[in-house]
C-alpha cells in the first residue's frame, strides 16, 4: 500500500494533477524541500505546487520506489525533467532553459496517506545548467 501511495503521488505530479495528489496526504501533512522552508498542511502545499506549476514544466522519469514492511515509510529516486518557464525570485532569470536532475523524496505514511514528503536535489546543479 505505501508504494501504491507514493507511486499515486507521483503519477498524479507527473499528469499536473493537483487534486490527485492531494488526495494521497494526510490531513496531518508536513513538505520538507531542501534549501527550503517546511510547508504544514495541504493549503500550504497547494500553494506551493500551485506556484511550481507556472514556474517550472517537470516530468519525472526513471522511477523506484522502495518501502518498508510496516507501510509507515518510503522512499523514491527520480530523474526531473524540466523546462524553467519563469523567473522565481533569487534564482537566475527563467528563459525556458531545460535541465535533467537527478533527485529524490522521502515519505512518512499513516493510515495509508502520506505525512511527510522530503524532496532533495543539488540546487547548485541545477543553477549550472539553467545558467548555462
Amino acid at each position: 500500500m505505501t508504494r501504491a501511495t507514493i507511486e499515486a503521488y507521483y503519477a498524479a505530479f507527473n499528469r499536473g494533477d493537483l487534486a490527485a495528489m492531494l488526495v494521497t496526504l494526510h490531513d496531518d501533512f508536513a513538505h520538507h524541500v531542501n534549501e527550503g522552508a517546511t510547508r504544514l498542511g495541504k493549503e500550504a502545499f497547494a500553494e506551493f505546487c500551485r506556484h511550481m506549476s507556472e514556474t517550472y514544466r517537470e516530468e519525472l522519469t526513471d522511477m523506484v520506489v522502495f518501502s518498508n514492511d510496516e507501510g509507515t515509510r518510503g522512499a523514491a529516486e527520480f530523474v526531473v525533467n524540466g523546462t524553467y518557464l519563469k523567473t522565481d525570485p533569487g534564482l537566475p532569470e527563467a528563459r525556458g532553459q531545460k535541465y535533467v536532475l537527478p533527485a529524490g523524496g522521502f515519505f512518512d505514511l499513516k493510515d495509508g496517506k502520506i505525512t511527510r514528503v522530503t524532496t532533495y536535489y543539488n540546487l547548485q546543479d541545477w543553477i549550472r545548467q539553467v545558467s548555462a
